[in-house]
């Protein structure tokens, strides 16, 4: 599996650092690691909270599931569900900084859709600072296309972290959904 590393390091963080856990709201779930959420509850893009570092920091978000097609045959994954750039904070009284989107995707979010007789699949997503000079343009697809699946089979996450030069992943957080 491409991301393998990135993966392992993103569930190391998050199982041996809560304060590593990114604050996701998929519907009207608060998403504690692991938990399973209906693929219907889904399909909209997460709402993100972290306890950010720098609060005039700009950051990134980008999700995978890592069990395609099925968890125990994984030839197609992982699978990029989003790439989100140009996530600025929004403080709050109290608790994490909310992350807003202030610009268009690079890979615009694709809910959860396992193959039938799948067992739940696991999507992960991993905050990023963003490099300062980074230009979402660049990356997109034009005219604010969604992503083609062909592009998002087999993602390389590390390939992507090194092209781009992302530091270490901040923070990390995942669901299962059928």
């Amino acid at each position: 599996m491409p991301a393998n590393e990135s993966v392992n390091t993103a569930l190391s963080l998050i199982e041996n650092d809560k304060s590593k856990i990114l604050g996701l709201t998929v519907g009207k779930y608060n998403v504690v690691p692991g938990q399973f959420i209906p693929r219907s509850d889904a399909q909209s893009p997460p709402e993100l909270a972290f306890n950010v570092q720098s609060p005039s920091g700009t950051y990134m978000v980008i999700g995978l599931d890592i069990d395609a097609p099925f968890p125990s045959f994984g030839v197609l994954g992982p699978i990029l569900h989003w790439i989100q750039p140009d996530l600025k904070t929004q403080l709050t009284e109290n608790g994490p900084s909310i992350l807003k989107v202030t610009a268009p995707f690079v890979a615009n979010y694709i809910g959860p859709a396992p193959p039938p007789g799948s067992a739940p699949h696991r999507y992960i997503f991993f905050l990023y600072e963003q490099p300062p000079n980074f230009d979402g343009k660049k990356y997109a697809p034009p005219g604010g296309k969604n992503l083609s699946n062909w592009h998002r089979m087999r993602y390389d996450l590390g390939a992507w972290e090194k092209e781009i030069k992302l530091g270490p992943v901040l923070a990390a957080n995942y669901f299962r959904s059928n």
